[in-house]
């Protein structure tokens, strides 16, 4: 069975405990079901279906298990391992401090004239339903969120390499 993460959108601790996230994904008929780092990383076995329709059975699966839905944004493990092995920000001059994130949408966006840059964020690059931003941290908050809602929409879920990194090989 193929293994998928679910990158689900404004999840933390405060309103959703990691083991009942993971009891609704199972409710659903997911399998080796694994949530990783308290903000809405699922990782879990299903049948070869769309993410789109796997999305729904979970978002199905958390209202009736939690009474809360959370937008989901489902990726085949292979295709983040595949994206990460590509080094997609290695052609970048990024800095030490510039912080890299992924950005997952549900579509593919209309084509944009890039980088687009708001303060110390850039929107570098698109590659089919993943944006690549990068930003230098700086006393204005995240202005990368900002700038990726505005582009965008708010119907998005962001996470930082790393996290990408850690969901792919779960």
């Amino acid at each position: 069975m193929p293994r998928y993460v679910a990158f689900l959108r404004g999840v933390s601790p405060m309103n959703a405990k990691m083991p009942e996230l993971k009891r609704a994904f199972e409710a659903a008929g997911f399998t080796e079901v694994k949530t990783l780092l308290s903000s809405g990383n699922v990782v879990f076995n299903a049948r070869s279906a769309s993410e789109k329709a796997l999305a729904q059975k979970a978002e199905k699966a958390m209202q009736a298990t939690l009474g809360n839905s959370f937008g989901t944004f489902i990726r085949k493990a292979e295709h983040l391992q595949e994206l990460i092995a590509a080094e997609p920000f290695a052609e970048f001059p990024l800095s030490a401090d510039d912080k890299c994130v992924v950005t997952f949408l549900e579509e593919v966006p209309k084509a944009l004239k890039l980088p687009i840059v708001l303060e110390d964020a850039r929107i570098l690059k698109i590659i089919d339903r993943e944006v690549l931003c990068a930003y230098t941290p700086g006393p204005n908050g995240p202005v990368f969120m900002r700038l990726l809602e505005k582009t965008f929409g708010k119907k998005i879920t962001t996470r930082t390499l790393d996290t990408v990194k850690k969901c792919a090989k779960a």
